[in-house]
């Protein structure tokens, strides 16, 4: 079977949102938020946490620091104990307090909507930017996490590993209308039916381009070292 060209590629990259839209109509961002603040606030809350996690803690995070304001002038221990059971809470807090501060000095309390402005927020990086410009109407955007990731790789479209990289293939292969993390990352990511899309949009055989780990039982020692049998 010849190798699948990109022309083609991108027919099935369609139907792949075609088949979610249909599994998947109602799929939505799982963090619960009300604001632009507390929307970014709760996604750099979840590096590393689940949504489900986040939204325990969010409800009186964001009581006791309604605005930027706040948050930015918050006492590091009590802001760090709030968030203590999202993991990694010295980090998170540090940016938190440091998005914060940039939201109230430099764009007057308002979180901005471009990728460019909010990438440049302390500890805010690509992926959040991507996350939060896509459901703040910003712009159109396709940020990479694991999932995003994982499967698009094993769906062929794409070989890359770095999520840049693989971003500016997504974006070649998808109508710039949905090439948006809203319409991927929720259901091929956490969706309960994602394996009957995923099965039934995988590549042709000659399109696969995942490569193999070798498997344990595929080692062989050569010279006191473990070495992959051909």
């Amino acid at each position: 079977m010849p190798r699948e060209t990109l022309a083609e590629r991108k027919v099935r990259a369609g139907k792949v949102l075609d088949l979610l839209d249909q599994a998947m109509p109602d799929a939505h961002i799982e963090l619960d938020y009300g604001t632009p603040l507390q929307l970014i606030t709760a996604v750099i809350l979840s590096a590393q946490c689940t949504d489900k996690r986040v939204n325990m803690v969010t409800p009186a995070l964001f009581a006791r620091y309604p605005d930027a304001r706040s948050l930015a002038d918050a006492d590091t221990g009590e802001l760090e104990g709030m968030i203590r059971s999202c993991g990694f809470f010295r980090s998170k807090a540090k940016s938190l307090k440091g998005m914060a501060g940039a939201v109230a000095e430099l764009h007057g309390g308002q979180v901005p909507t471009s990728r460019a402005e909010l990438a440049a927020l302390p500890g805010v990086g690509p992926k959040t930017a991507g996350v939060v410009t896509v459901h703040l109407g910003g712009e159109p955007a396709f940020p990479v996490d694991t999932h995003v990731k994982r499967l698009s790789r094993r769906l062929g479209f794409t070989r890359q590993e770095d999520p840049s990289r693989i971003e500016e293939d997504l974006q070649a292969l998808f109508p710039r209308e949905r090439c948006v993390v809203r319409d991927l990352c929720p259901r091929i990511g956490v969706a309960k039916r994602k394996a009957t899309v995923v099965k039934s949009a995988r590549p042709p055989r000659a399109a696969a381009v995942v490569p193999r780990r070798p498997s344990r039982r595929g080692l062989k020692r050569k010279s006191g070292r473990r070495v992959a049998s051909r």
